[in-house]
């Protein structure tokens, strides 16, 4: 029995060494693997972030009174705005929003100043630029923040009467850093993507290069192929998603307050679900372009649905229970929960639960469409 157990895992040794260096045997196939790796590491925290920086504020004062002298001196201190459009006439602010000279036009009336210091109502226009809906709404959010607490200081320093303050603090991210969210997002997306095409292609590959016959007339039964594809891209996906997590950690600051042992653990089933998908598309396929293809037609609603781009909750009902075998939704929640709140092991349990089923149905149907089109 033994014997045989050992046996078992010799095949399979064999033919995951033979993926990985079909993977790794050349300089090109290992710049594949790490440098778009490290080129999202660098790039996504930069570029692929809600926040609102560097834009153009239009200011068109028709007041002129001290009032909105000292608005518009805090407003010239915010990080949103790097530059200001000074505009002079309906017209000429017709023309900065029509060209999209700023992202939105602060419009002070008149007697502004004059209606603030008398108690009396004093409205502030905001023009926003509808084709960059999200941009403005934010900045938007900024200029509110700005006018409220002003309005705040100046009741204190004039003795009057103040209503209630709010005072806001963010847990988990205390300066809203976009960064925060990016990063333990791209761990679960690295993974996905390095993971997922590697293991769609590698038997496409077999039956493109005439091998795939000759897996089948070894030793090796469906179910150890299976085995010896899918360890070579939990390997490699693995590998790059620790990039990442070292990148977050030491490059980036962020501060990792799980249980690193539980992260792999969720990471580990996450990759086996992951390999279930990749292995189905791989077992249905003919070509490697097939292969790419049906994985791309997966990543995209994978993504779309995982909570990366837009919350769960937003979306309808039905949708909402359709990401239930999204295995991307799940470990999206587990990376940022673990990573940034020390998530409790109950609340990953309840996440990791689904993982482990979509990987026995995935596997099990992957399995089951194999050995179909090979008897």
């Amino acid at each position: 029995m033994t014997t045989s157990y050992l046996s078992v895992l010799h095949r399979i040794r064999t033919l995951v060494i033979k993926e990985l260096q079909i993977l790794l045997s050349d300089s090109s196939g290992r710049r594949i693997i790490i440098l778009p790796v490290i080129l999202q590491i660098v790039l996504f925290p930069l570029a692929a972030t809600l926040e609102v920086k560097n834009n153009t504020l239009g200011i068109y004062n028709e007041d002129s009174g001290a009032i909105s002298i000292e608005l518009m001196q805090r407003l010239a201190s915010s990080k949103a705005f790097t530059s200001f459009r000074m505009i002079h006439s309906e017209a000429e602010l017709k023309d900065t929003i029509e060209a999209q000279r700023a992202l939105l036009v602060v419009r002070f009336p008149p007697n502004f100043s004059k209606q603030f210091e008398t108690g009396k109502t004093a409205p502030l226009s905001i023009i926003l630029d509808g084709r960059r809906s999200n941009g403005g709404q934010i900045a938007y959010g900024y200029i509110g923040q700005i006018v409220d607490t002003y309005v705040t200081d100046y009741n204190t320093a004039h003795h009057q009467r103040v209503i209630s303050k709010l005072v806001v603090r963010n847990w988990f991210n205390a300066n809203l850093d976009f960064v925060y969210f990016i990063l333990p997002s791209l761990i679960a997306n690295i993974l996905t993507i390095g993971s997922l095409i590697i293991t769609s292609l590698s038997v496409a590959r077999e039956r493109e290069q005439g091998t795939f016959d000759q897996l089948l007339v070894s030793p090796l039964t469906p179910e150890m192929i299976m085995i010896g594809k899918a360890v070579p891209s939990m390997i490699v996906g693995s590998f790059q998603a620790t990039l990442v997590l070292i990148a977050a950690i030491f490059i980036y600051q962020i501060p990792f307050q799980g249980s690193l042992f539980l992260f792999y653990v969720s990471m580990l089933v996450y990759v086996i679900s992951l390999v279930g998908f990749g292995l189905l598309i791989s077992s249905i396929c003919t070509t490697q372009q097939q292969a790419f293809l049906g994985t791309f037609s997966f990543l995209m609603p994978a993504v779309l649905l995982s909570g990366y781009t837009s919350p769960i909750d937003n979306m309808p009902f039905w949708l909402q229970c359709v990401t239930w075998f999204n295995p991307l939704r799940h470990f999206m929640e587990i990376s940022r929960g673990i990573f940034l709140k020390n998530m409790e092991l109950s609340t990953v349990a309840e996440n990791v639960m689904p993982l482990i089923v979509i990987a026995v149905i995935t596997l099990g149907a992957s399995v089951w469409i194999f050995r179909r089109r090979i008897s």
